[in-house]
């Protein structure tokens, strides 16, 4: 099979709006070229480089993107034309015009190539104090005391290199217990929830509304030696179906949701149905410019917060029952 890939032009104040349109048009995984991150690397002052290669120079110059891949076929045409038209009602959103020109550009890659686009970008890095997250083309043999947890780029989005997931990757390990009941919500890829895992949780529920990726993320639990009555997945809107809470249901420890702000905002309200009652809530994916919002949605859902972790202008939020 060949795929297109779309290049999305953008500036890093316009990677949420956009990250939260291609949700909502089921479009599950994306490749973020941030060039502030790339600058900021290599202008670290705590770093003197010996080399930079050419293509990390190039890569500070370039314009911020997010790169989306779709199959060359009458589903992908489609997308295509609906992501042309949410794009041009984005332009319109974008009344600061800080959310860079929204162009596209498209590329077409045969299945090797689109193969190989993704492999060069991931390599076994660590996350935490007992974390390794590594591709499966890839050995780790560093620390025999970190778990290794094996995911692929092109299964879906979720591949902790973002800070947003590593964010609450570390908010994670320092709130998980031996035995908790873990909830995952907006899974994707279910890095989240196979970590909980193998930080010790008990049992693991991922939700997503995308059918493809609670079925990537059983998958990878299954791939990371995860039993499947220990790991259970459901998708749909849980903002909007009631059955689907109740199949869900309560007594969860932990809940992660590592989505965008506007999402946590409207989930916030059934946090507490899904919780025990020393439960805690961990969201993630929330830009600073939007921090404000999700703590007061998190306080009028009637919860405090615990910690606050930041990186590069993207936080991550612990919170409990404001009566605890």
């Amino acid at each position: 099979m060949n795929w297109q890939e779309v290049t999305i032009y953008t500036a890093r104040a316009g990677i949420e709006p956009l990250s939260t349109m291609l949700l909502q048009l089921g479009i599950p995984g994306w490749v973020v070229e941030d060039a502030d991150d790339v600058r900021e690397f290599i202008n670290n002052p705590n770093h003197t480089w010996d080399y930079l290669s050419d293509e990390v120079l190039f890569a500070q110059n370039k314009t911020t993107n997010l790169k989306i891949y779709l199959a060359d076929n009458l589903q992908g045409a489609e997308t295509l034309t609906a992501l042309k038209t949410a794009l041009a009602e984005l332009k319109r959103e974008d009344k600061e015009k800080s959310w860079g020109s929204l162009e596209i550009e498209l590329a077409d890659k045969d299945e090797e190539v689109w193969q190989n686009e993704w492999k060069k970008y991931y390599k076994p890095f660590k996350v935490g104090e007992k974390l390794v997250i590594k591709p499966s083309w890839e050995e780790y043999t560093e620390d025999e005391n970190r778990r290794v947890l094996e995911i692929d780029p092109n299964s879906s989005f979720g591949t902790g290199q973002h800070y947003t997931t590593r964010l609450c990757l570390e908010a994670l390990e320092n709130s998980l217990n031996a035995g908790d009941k873990v909830l995952d919500l907006g899974c994707g890829s279910g890095i989240l929830a196979i970590s909980a895992m193998l930080l010790g949780a008990a049992s693991a529920t991922v939700v997503d509304i995308d059918q493809y990726s609670v079925a990537t993320a059983i998958a990878n639990a299954k791939r990371n030696g995860i039993a499947d009555e220990h790991y259970t997945g459901f998708w749909g809107n849980i903002i909007e179906d009631e059955g689907l809470c109740k199949q869900i249901g309560g007594g969860y420890d932990i809940i992660v949701a590592n989505i965008v702000a506007d999402v946590i905002i409207a989930m916030s309200p059934l946090f507490k149905e899904f919780l025990q009652d020393t439960g805690k809530v961990l969201v993630s994916g929330i830009i600073e410019e939007r921090l404000a919002e999700v703590i007061n949605a998190l306080k009028a859902a009637g919860f405090k917060l615990t910690e606050t972790k930041e990186e590069k202008g993207w936080v991550a939020l612990t919170a409990v029952r404001e009566d605890l």
